[in-house]
């Protein structure tokens, strides 16, 4: 089975898919892809069963391309998972902390290293394109004044050492994941519980009133609300398509949330039903 992540091989989406695959599938393949948008293309073209993209971090907010993505292309989430992001100073083998002169990483990932990076004011710190990819790259050319922020799985996966464990800010970092298949596909795997969260997108007409009207629908039909987003529409300024997450207690609300929808936005996407991590 092949699954497309945005990022490298050692990527905390690459723990993310072993995490929520790893079990129900023998043989996993992980290709690695280098823009969020070739990730969904293969998807899309059925080159890849399916994709794990990042939707939201605690910290950092969300990943508002795969909201983006998610509307444009013909595909859907059909599962959902957490995992606890953990932050490690990686280097090659031998490599001492007082050797080091240089930390890249990810901007997002050296962002939430503030307190550490601060307390070793001799490090030059400077973004790379991935966090697992700092790694590879520091491996690759053997660069030994050099560490990488990156999760424990990228050390294994080059052959690297974790220097510091541990060295985000926050222990309360996480990252909501959605497994993302074409929209016609069946199942990857079987549910082992049913649905109880969905995600929506929803145009509205620009009067005033109509983003409260629509959320009211939401409420009268007895689903609750857990995160709401907007995003521009291109080419369209000033005008915003909104996606909701709700959680139900029965199929039967959220086909009746989205019938209320539609009965008064200009168009309703539903991006998928799945169970809530």
């Amino acid at each position: 089975m092949k699954i497309a992540i945005q990022g490298e091989l050692g990527s905390n989406s690459h723990m993310a898919t072993v995490a929520m695959l790893g079990n129900d599938v023998s043989d996993l393949s992980i290709v690695a892809c280098n823009v969020s948008a070739e990730v969904l293309a293969r998807v899309v073209s059925g080159e890849v069963d399916a994709a794990v993209l990042p939707i939201e971090n605690s910290l950092h907010g969300s990943v508002v391309e795969h909201y983006d993505l998610l509307f444009e292309l013909d595909v859907r989430i059909e599962r959902e998972s957490m995992l606890r992001i953990r932050h490690n100073l990686i280097a090659a083998p031998g490599v001492g902390l007082g050797e080091v002169r240089r930390v890249i990483s990810h901007p997002v990932a050296l962002s939430q290293c503030r307190r550490f990076l601060a307390s070793h004011s001799e490090f030059e710190v400077m973004p790379f394109y991935d966090t697992a990819g700092a790694v590879k790259h520091l491996m690759a050319a053997g660069l030994r004044d050099v560490a990488g922020i990156a999760p424990e799985l990228a050390a294994t996966e080059y052959g690297a050492s974790v220097l510091v464990p541990g060295i985000e800010d926050h222990a309360q970092n996480f990252t909501r994941f959605h497994l993302v298949r074409r929209f016609e596909d069946a199942p990857l795997t079987k549910m082992k519980e049913p649905a109880n969260k969905m995600s929506l997108a929803f145009a509205i007409e620009h009067r005033p009133g109509t983003l409260v009207a629509a959320l009211e629908r939401l409420a009268w039909a007895g689903v609750d609300l857990t995160k709401i987003e907007s995003r521009p529409v291109p080419g369209s300024p000033w005008e915003y398509v909104f996606y909701v997450d709700v959680r139900f207690d029965t199929p039967a609300k959220a086909e009746v949330a989205v019938a209320a929808l539609a009965e008064h936005c200009r168009m309703v996407k539903v991006l998928g039903q799945y169970r809530a991590a």
